[in-house]
């Protein structure tokens, strides 16, 4: 399973920014996608995920404001950015798991196995 992530930059507060995590190696029906983002000296956080079956979740933290997305025929997965903060700045990193079927709250970030090697968005004026 290889991923790699893409679109991380510099913007303003209130901007936007799409990411992009290019995946390889397993099958889309099979696996569920998130996004993840670390700030120094803390621990990973996850924004929002995606299970096969395009059930989604998101962070109260970015609700309203992010979307995920996939397209399986790309093997990509999107993660549009909107009315960005500066609490927001982070390194974003996308992982993926083998999770056949979705439940009823989205796994916990040490579930997932494979992971790309991050990009940084950093929201300042």
């Amino acid at each position: 399973v290889q991923l790699v992530e893409s679109g991380g930059g510099l913007v303003q507060p209130g901007g936007s920014l799409r990411l992009s995590c290019a995946t390889s190696g397993f099958t889309s029906s099979d696996y569920a996608v998130g996004w993840a983002r670390q700030v120094p000296r803390k621990g990973l956080e996850w924004v929002s995920g995606i299970y096969s079956d395009g059930i989604t979740y998101y962070a109260d933290s970015v609700k309203g404001r992010f979307a995920i997305s996939r397209n399986n025929a790309k093997n990509t997965v999107y993660l549009e950015m909107n009315a960005l903060k500066p609490e927001d700045t982070a390194v974003y990193y996308c992982a993926a798991e083998r999770i056949p079927l979705h439940g009823s709250v989205w796994p916990p970030v040490a579930s997932f196995g494979s992971w790309g090697h991050g990009t940084q968005v950093t929201v300042s004026s």
